[in-house]
């Protein structure tokens, strides 16, 4: 079973809530997802094992969060080139954080990245459920699932 690690870091909770979407639509291909705060990973061996990666942020004005960045400079020593991999966070004005980390994860990690970033208001609003959902349908074709 291929497994999916989603990892996030919110303001508000509305990066969380998209996090968990993402999470059903890879579920609902078989994958197997955890869905972890950034803030909680202390070392790149916590990023062992998996085949996909999914990496989110909030915008706050005009960046993403610390402990996004602080995880992303962990992330880079884990050896992630060649894996599956996407980016998603939500915003108010601007959203700027999932393109940043998009760009990071292809062009400094190497991963094999899905079309482009997800970047929602809020997962409520404009059919924001199934857009997160069917991100993460896209990422489990990555996969094979």
């Amino acid at each position: 079973m291929s497994k999916a690690l989603i990892v996030f870091a919110t303001r508000t909770g509305e990066t969380r809530q998209i996090a968990e979407l993402i999470s059903e639509g890879l579920r609902f291909s078989g994958a197997d997802v955890s869905v972890v705060n950034a803030n909680e990973i202390k070392s790149e061996s916590a990023l062992n094992g998996y085949d996909a990666y999914v990496f989110g942020s909030a915008t706050y004005h005009g960046e993403m969060m610390q402990g996004m960045k602080t995880f992303l400079f962990l992330a880079e020593k884990a050896g992630l080139a060649g894996k599956a991999g996407g980016s998603f966070g939500a915003f108010g004005w601007s959203g700027e954080a999932p393109d940043r980390i998009f760009d990071t994860m292809k062009n400094v990690y190497k991963m094999d990245m899905v079309n482009s970033s997800l970047r929602l208001k809020s997962s409520s609003l404009g059919g924001g459920i199934k857009m997160a959902q069917d991100y993460g349908r896209e990422l489990a074709k990555k996969l094979g699932l």
